[in-house]
């Protein structure tokens, strides 16, 4: 394919999608913050720290620049935690070529703010690349997507081209993309799912079973659409790749850092200690938050969300949390996804 891309962002994510890119026939640039993950990269081809045990392939070149990494290259691909989006897409916008690619991975929202990644980019780039954003997302671990397992994912852009283009950038055997028109559904999605991935390790913690788990799943997939929906989201996108699906392949693998956050809570640990012990970005923390300020702006009922984020932020006892949600007052199902939908 002969395309030059960055990859801003040298952890697990970053590091496997910059693989994907490189076996497609991409010469990538891989921007890593520390000195030491750049060098590691270049001189070992490994990146022990996030994917211990890997391979690097030599297309890929680390640098601690971000002009170099993003000068002159056909697609830019953030990779970076929602925090720091802001911040490394205003450097990044002065070296981008006017004609290219930008997509994002990154599954959460700007706290202070409360915008999407989408918006924030749009806001930090020229208006001549707009039209060129685009965001992937869908059920996919780093640790299985670097060991080349079926993957699927969807890329979401307002233009069709770019959707499209970028589509084709990323497919593969194993890595499979479709194209999906509904960018905000898509970014929701993504976002939300690990509020409730950290609700679904702390219940495991906690012993409780497989129906305590598929209600969970259920029941938090019908507050990430309840939301979604007032910020404008399309209804089908929550039953698809962005929605169920990265729902499902989350709150049920030990490769989610937001499980296993939760699963840490339960255990006794408070936030700090469990974010300390992680030592990597769990973007559900801040995504509760976020959730938690969003639902009262759009007056929207987030009973799953609302727990978490007391045993989160507001030191309530997680057993209590469950007992709480269970002695809700009572309702009709499909009344309440009749309303919702």
């Amino acid at each position: 394919m002969n395309r030059r891309v960055a990859v801003l962002g040298a952890g697990s994510w970053g590091t496997a999608l910059a693989t994907v890119l490189a076996e497609n026939g991409c010469e990538v640039t891989l921007w890593a913050r520390r000195q030491a993950v750049a060098d590691e990269i270049n001189r070992f081809r490994t990146n022990e720290k996030y994917l211990p045990g890997v391979t690097i392939p030599p297309r890929i070149a680390a640098s601690t620049s971000i002009s170099d990494a993003v000068r002159g290259k056909d697609l830019v691909l953030f990779v970076v935690p929602s925090h720091a989006m802001r911040e490394i897409a205003a450097i990044a916008s002065r070296w981008i070529r006017a004609d290219a690619l930008i997509v994002h991975a990154t599954k959460g929202f700007e706290v202070g703010t409360l915008k999407r990644m989408t918006e924030v980019l749009k806001e930090e780039l020229p208006q001549e690349l707009h039209p060129n954003i685009a965001v992937l997302s869908g059920p996919s671990h780093a640790e299985e997507v670097i060991k080349k397992l079926p993957t699927t994912v969807v890329v979401a852009s307002e233009r069709q081209k770019t959707a499209e283009e970028v589509q084709a950038i990323f497919i593969n055997s194993y890595f499979r993309v479709y194209t999906n028109p509904d960018v905000i559904g898509v970014e929701v999605g993504g976002a939300l799912k690990n509020i409730i991935a950290l609700a679904a390790g702390l219940a495991d913690g906690l012993g409780f079973g497989d129906n305590s788990k598929a209600a969970l799943i259920t029941r938090g997939l019908a507050e990430i659409a309840r939301l979604g929906l007032a910020m404008g989201a399309k209804p089908i996108t929550f039953v698809g790749l962005a929605g169920v699906g990265d729902l499902v392949v989350t709150c049920t693998s030990r490769h989610s850092r937001n499980w296993r956050a939760g699963h840490m809570l339960s255990q006794g640990k408070k936030l700090e200690q469990v974010l300390e012990e992680m030592g990597m970005v769990v973007e559900g923390v801040k995504t509760t938050r976020v959730a938690h300020a969003l639902s009262r702006h759009y007056q929207v009922e987030m009973p799953l969300t609302e727990q978490l984020y007391a045993v989160l932020f507001e030191g309530k006892d997680p057993e209590q949390a469950v007992k709480d949600l269970m002695s809700r007052g009572r309702t009709g199902e499909l009344e309440e996804i009749i309303q919702d939908w």
